[in-house]
């Protein structure tokens, strides 16, 4: 299984103009079971990025609001396919009135929309799964709830994107049928660049990157499922060797600010 890591011209392997500090390193792994190639943001998956929904998180609307604590969740979530969407209403019919506060009639909370994407629906300024401040269970996702109060993994009981993020996983095959996989971050410009309705997003923020350890060991739930064990398991030794020995490319949210600080 080959490895190596590279550095990129820009964030996202892109080439073109950049400034030096959005420079990234990628690890890229060669899957012995099929033919993929496997490239890991190592920048952000050695990074000490965690979610900070409840502890200052301001929302992604035009005008912070951490005191609404709807975090991500103002635009509802895009379903990834047929099996996300019998996956979301088998979780639906688990909700009841203490895990969902919009509960509503079960057929009427995904829409479908004109390009044929499920979507969950926006009630309120929000998606009508987020249960809100007042909501006597708890603000936050109602299936992260239901998660919590049946003693299984919010990955287990949310929509794909919901459980991913920030973590993104985009494949390119090809015209001889090799796969390349991308495992990185979202980013603000994923949601639309210049002309998105996602006014802050949290992994380009310094305030984000305070956790108490690297993401490839925060989310190892999450990136074995996206990856398998065979590949996370060589992932993770290989990040490991590079946070015991400190050969690290800090995240461009870090790097900006101390760049700024100078």
């Amino acid at each position: 299984m080959a490895s190596a890591f590279a550095a990129s011209t820009d964030d996202c392997g892109h080439s073109g103009a950049t400034q030096e500090w959005d420079t990234r390193e990628w690890l890229s792994l060669e899957d012995p079971s099929e033919h993929r190639t496997w490239l890991f943001d190592a920048t952000f998956l050695t990074s000490t990025w965690r979610c900070i929904y409840g502890a200052g998180c301001p929302g992604i609307d035009s005008e912070p609001a951490p005191e609404l604590a709807l975090g991500c969740c103002s635009h509802g979530v895009y379903l990834s396919g047929d099996n996300d969407v019998a996956h979301v209403r088998a979780m639906i019919a688990e909700l009841d009135e203490e895990t969902w506060q919009l509960r509503c009639d079960p057929a009427e909370a995904l829409w479908q929309d004109s390009d044929g994407w499920w979507r969950s629906r926006v009630v309120s300024g929000a998606c009508i799964f987020a249960n809100r401040a007042d909501h006597p269970g708890g603000a936050g996702c109602a299936f992260h709830l239901l998660a919590d109060r049946t003693g299984r993994r919010p990955m287990d009981t949310k929509p794909e994107v919901c459980w991913q993020a920030p973590l993104r996983r985009e494949d390119h095959e090809t015209v001889t049928g090799h796969v390349y996989t991308m495992v990185r971050e979202w980013e603000h410009r994923d949601w639309g660049g210049p002309d998105t309705d996602v006014s802050w997003w949290c992994t380009s923020e310094l305030s984000a990157h305070s956790g108490s350890q690297p993401v490839f060991r925060a989310l190892r739930d999450e990136l074995t499922e996206i990856c398998g064990s065979q590949i996370y398991a060589e992932l993770r030794a290989q990040l490991d060797v590079r946070v015991a020995t400190a050969r690290l490319l800090p995240h461009p949210a870090v790097r900006r600010r101390s760049r700024q600080a100078v």
